[in-house]
């Protein structure tokens, strides 16, 4: 009698695959909703801040108005680097990707923070206090080094989202650019089982300390597919240059079935509602500070796209309209993801702390399709 293998089923990038439980955000991607702890992102974008969003990410409830100002008056006390992460940040090459200096910045912070004993609520505390406020002066201190000026030390008088703009550029931020900021912040804090998401939770799952859980999940965001799409996205329309080359450019780009970036989403089948709620912004921002071409050529790829593709449920997602947001804020292009990292870093460390209760390491499988038993032929015998 024959024995016969039933090959396990494969299903290329686990799409549609669960791979955790998990209370932090849901999507409906039919209907394009997004959830924060059942909390709808249009809502908490219109009356929330990011401190009181991280918050809720963290420990799933809205904080009262004692928890919010001991939790954000902690955020404003640890912000400040160590000296050794700073000069650490002077010898990086100045050509290197600020990606790759958060992820390495992250990984050092560890060395400075030891939080092995992840099971401690101390040590979790503490890990959560120090990523939500440090990574924003990383990010701000390489930002400035590499052109050869020194760090800003931080305002302790100013909300997360407004310090990072001064420590930019080192000016009173104006109120609207930083609540604009903190609106893009709030948006970009979650988004469900993610690649970097995934990534974390794996990572998590071993037990490493949180430095190194949001360090792997930083380097799984660099990649174009996932977190780099906003840079992309300026490229395009810097590449187009006007609104009357929109229809021959993308027009050729939709007729080759090129990708347009920005433009579709894995789990949205209408217009991603992160992209409606940064179109809005986009508008404030240029009506307060002055227009932008690019706005302007973003719009008409959006319509084009919408009457080519909408069909298909390709939709604009939150990377079209992100980068230019950021560009009038006068964050770099390159450092479009960073700004991406600064404000996932609450939604990876919601899905830390939620793995490690009840965690199990994970241990998926795999569909072998290599050689069978094969017999070793010795050296002396191969042709």
């Amino acid at each position: 009698m024959s024995e016969t293998t039933t090959k396990p089923a494969f299903v290329n990038g686990l799409e549609g695959i669960p791979a955790a439980e998990s209370g932090v955000s849901s999507i409906n991607g039919q209907l394009g909703k997004l959830y924060y702890r059942g909390y709808a992102i249009e809502d908490l974008a219109e009356h929330c801040t990011f401190e009181e969003v991280a918050w809720l990410l963290l420990y799933g409830e809205l904080p009262s108005q004692s928890q919010l100002a001991t939790f954000d008056g902690q955020l404003r006390q640890h912000r400040r680097l160590k000296y050794n992460i700073v000069d650490m940040l002077k010898h990086v090459p100045v050509t290197a990707h600020p990606m790759a200096v958060l992820q390495t910045g992250i990984g050092a912070l560890g060395m400075f923070y030891p939080g092995r004993e992840v099971q401690k609520p101390e040590v979790q505390q503490s890990a959560v206090i120090n990523l939500i406020s440090k990574v924003p002066t990383l990010v701000a201190a390489f930002l400035r080094l590499r052109e050869g000026n020194s760090a800003i030390t931080p305002r302790d008088d100013l909300g997360l989202a407004a310090n990072f703009l001064y420590m930019l550029t080192e000016r009173e931020p104006d109120p609207v650019a930083a609540r604009v900021l903190d609106v893009c912040l709030i948006l970009h804090a979650e988004h469900t089982m993610n690649a970097s998401t995934f990534t974390s939770r794996v990572v998590a799952s071993t037990l490493a300390d949180p430095y190194a859980v949001v360090s792997s999940a930083v380097g799984s965001l660099s990649g174009p597919l996932h977190g780099g799409a906003n840079e992309q996205v300026l490229y395009l329309l810097d590449s187009i240059g006007s609104v009357d080359r929109v229809d021959e450019v993308v027009g050729g780009m939709i007729d080759r079935k090129d990708k347009i970036m920005g433009m579709g989403h894995r789990v949205y089948k209408t217009k991603d509602p992160r992209a409606k709620v940064l179109q809005k912004l986009a508008t404030r921002l240029f009506d307060h500070l002055g227009t932008d071409e690019r706005y302007e050529i973003a719009r008409r790829i959006e319509t084009l796209a919408t009457e080519r593709l909408g069909s298909k449920g390709i939709y604009p997602n939150v990377d079209f309209y992100s980068g230019i947001v950021y560009s009038k804020l006068e964050i770099p292009t390159d450092a479009f993801t960073a700004i991406f990292g600064i404000s996932r870093v609450a939604g990876w460390l919601a899905h830390w702390l939620e793995q490690l209760d009840g965690n199990r390491i994970f241990r998926p499988t795999q569909v072998y399709n290599g050689a069978a038993h094969r017999e070793l032929t010795p050296m002396h015998q191969r042709g």
